[in-house]
């Protein structure tokens, strides 16, 4: 008995070699539903709010704005109301998530189990990913089943792209947010001078040709204007500026910003004390 006591060994720590699926698939659903579980804050909210500048804006130029590239304003419109949709949730689920975390001391349950900076920061990611997508495919249906629009798709594969790549590089702005933040006043200080007018003067409503110099040179660096354009562009078929820069530089934001978050995560910056 003796000699088999000895033989057990204590226990040994859980060896996780390569990718941590099941801590990664943890934080990640417990993002999702964590904005599941309030949807008619997080979900039906921005849904009521973008059928509400759909009426406004359709109703105020009703009979007096002509067709843009071909199709009735409030085609043009319906895919930046879509677009603004999917950044704004995307931006609030991961800011949200990490400063609430920072401001409640909960930041040990995702530091403190066996999870990489990777899966961390891809958990967070995807998590805010999910929240703009849903919410944007909520808003879409919802905006084609109203009688004065129209909503076909000419190119599904611009529209799954640029929606994916701006919940995902929105994401990845929210996290950084999140880790920057101190409290609610900055989360809302980015959305208020940063994103919102972004969003707006970026082509939402708008041909940006149509706005005086310096503001239409400027708009082409402007990165939402090209998530917009592309999106709009899966839509109606037309785009206002160069459809293969909207792709690359999409593709490349989101790659700067994952390595941005990755490296931040790594070094603790306002997470580890």
């Amino acid at each position: 008995m003796k000699d088999m006591a000895e033989s057990v060994l204590p226990p040994q720590p859980r060896d996780y070699a390569g990718f941590n699926w099941t801590g990664f698939s943890t934080l990640y659903l417990k993002e999702v539903r964590r904005f599941w579980k309030v949807g008619m804050q997080t979900v039906a909210a921005p849904v009521v709010t973008t059928l509400l500048y759909m009426m406004v804006f359709v109703v105020a130029v009703r009979g007096a704005s002509p067709p843009i590239h071909g199709v009735p304003f409030a085609e043009f419109i319906a895919p930046g109301l879509i677009m603004m949709a999917i950044v704004n949730n995307a931006f609030a689920n991961s800011s949200s998530s990490l400063l609430q975390a920072k401001m409640m001391g909960l930041t040990s349950d995702f530091l403190t189990p066996p999870l990489s900076s990777l899966e961390q920061v891809l958990a967070f990611m995807l998590g805010a990913a999910t929240r703009g997508v849903v919410v944007g495919i909520v808003t879409a249906v919802t905006i084609s089943l109203l009688p004065f629009t129209g909503l076909h798709v000419a190119h599904p594969w611009a529209v799954i792209y640029f929606a994916v790549g701006a919940a995902l590089m929105l994401g990845l702005v929210g996290i950084a947010t999140g880790l920057w933040a101190e409290k609610f006043d900055h989360l809302a200080a980015i959305t208020n001078f940063l994103i919102m007018p972004m969003t707006f003067l970026s082509g939402t409503f708008y041909l940006v040709d149509r706005l005086p110099e310096p503001f239409r040179s400027l708009s082409h660096y402007n990165p939402f204007f090209y998530l917009i354009d592309g999106f709009r562009y899966g839509f109606i078929g037309e785009a206002d500026g160069d459809l293969r820069v909207g792709v690359a530089l999409t593709a490349v934001l989101v790659a700067a910003l994952f390595a941005w978050c990755w490296r931040v995560f790594v070094t603790g910056w306002r997470l580890k004390t």
